[in-house]
């Protein structure tokens, strides 16, 4: 039984997958299909779910939420695969230099790391994207960060193994460089490793650009972040739950 089969065998994968798949089309194809997020109609604030022409309903100064929710998540699947890129890139870039140099080298960047992991990865992220400014970039690169310590200690780990086998002990003794023995016989078995936990580390970076967005350092007005929306609308709880 190849891996496909046993994947359609797992009920929880595939209603996980067909959850996520919609979410993406919704993303990519739903401020087509609903229009302008930033439209107002002062005249129709507040509309309910299900009302003709808001199928979600509409916020407090008449913009439609459903433009304005498919949008936000355009806005976090273009934070995470920004996050997940520049994470795996430096990522294993740090842990490929630290396991493979070892030394001081190797003691501070284990030292960052470690210092970076002391703390709970959204007190980080704030303190990171407050100092940077507010914005996509800055989240970017503040949760980019975060992810970056994660990934560089698990390829740190990886690479510290891999060093100590007998085919990279031949290929120093046959006179290779280092940027060679990385490239062809270290690289190629940390990569697998660093995608499939960046995998994990998207729903990560999704999670933190929310929060953020929630605290005021994502996505700036007009556009709208799902965090974003969910701190404008607590103030209309108890009025309108929606």
């Amino acid at each position: 039984m190849n891996t496909f089969q046993r994947a359609r065998r797992n009920k929880q994968f595939v209603v996980g997958a067909i959850i996520a798949v919609i979410i993406v089309l919704l993303g990519i194809f739903g401020p087509m299909i609903f229009g302008d997020y930033a439209e107002q109609d002062l005249f129709a604030g507040h509309l309910p779910v299900g009302s003709e022409d808001y199928p979600f309903g509409t916020d407090a100064l008449g913009r439609d939420l459903a433009a304005r929710a498919t949008f936000g998540i355009r806005i976090s699947l273009v934070v995470a695969i920004g996050v997940t890129i520049f994470a795996v890139v430096v990522g294993t870039l740090v842990g490929l230099i630290a396991g493979y140099r070892g030394g001081w080298l190797d003691s501070g960047i284990s030292l960052l790391i470690d210092f970076v992991w002391g703390f709970p990865l959204i007190l980080v992220a704030v303190l990171a994207a407050a100092s940077i400014g507010s914005g996509l970039l800055p989240v970017i690169l503040a949760v980019g960060a975060v992810n970056t310590a994660a990934i560089a200690r698990v390829v740190r780990g990886e690479v510290l193994g891999i060093a100590e086998r007998d085919y990279i002990t031949a290929a120093r003794a046959g006179g290779y460089s280092t940027p060679r023995i990385l490239l062809r016989h270290i690289v190629p078995n940390v990569v697998p490793v660093a995608l499939v936990l960046s995998s994990y580390y998207v729903a990560v970076a999704i999670i933190a650009e929310a929060a953020l967005s929630f605290v005021g350092l994502g996505a700036q007005p007009p556009l709208p972040s799902l965090g974003q929306m969910v701190s404008e609308g607590r103030n209309y709880l108890r009025l309108n739950h929606w």
